[in-house]
């Protein structure tokens, strides 16, 4: 179900190109989604008013008016949010922030460790209930956040994939 909706080999070259902080003004994503798109909404729905956006520029749907943020859907509804910079967490993470501070405002983060010999990056998985965000990062700073339903979180950060 994920790795059809969310395929990828979830390679990910590190390296300093990463932001020390985010560039432009950020948006932020709650643990109940964006304005107009919530966990849970269906594709049909989101399809229906406007909220997608298919672009051959992408690798899939975005949403209007937050094109750095990539829906994931199982079986039908969005569950994830692939996030990339500008987008930032309540709490002001966003891509690039040090994981000392991810630490300082998660303090009950749970530190996921990606398989040794692949390019994985390593995971940070704040949970609230049934939602949540997992940070992934270089040991240094986050490289990506997603955000969603926890489980489906941990799922995707299990088996290694990509929004692409």
């Amino acid at each position: 179900m994920l790795a059809a909706t969310a395929a990828g080999s979830g390679n990910h070259p590190s390296g300093p190109e990463v932001p020390a902080r985010p560039i432009g003004v950020s948006q932020v994503v709650g643990l109940h989604g964006v304005a107009g798109a919530a966990f849970g909404d269906t594709e049909a729905e989101l399809t229906r008013r406007g909220v997608l956006h298919s672009d051959a520029d992408t690798c899939g749907t975005t949403l209007v008016g937050h094109g750095t943020a990539s829906p994931i859907f199982v079986d039908g509804r969005l569950v994830l949010l692939w996030l990339d910079d500008p987008m930032s967490t309540p709490e002001g993470i966003t891509v690039g922030t040090p994981v000392r501070e991810v630490l300082a405002r998660y303090p009950s983060a749970v530190r996921l460790h990606a398989p040794q010999r692949t390019y994985r990056f390593d995971g940070l998985l704040a949970r609230d209930g049934d939602r949540g965000y997992l940070f992934l990062h270089d040991g240094t700073a986050v490289r990506e956040i997603i955000a969603g339903y926890a489980d489906w979180a941990r799922r995707l950060f299990d088996e290694g994939h990509s929004p692409c």
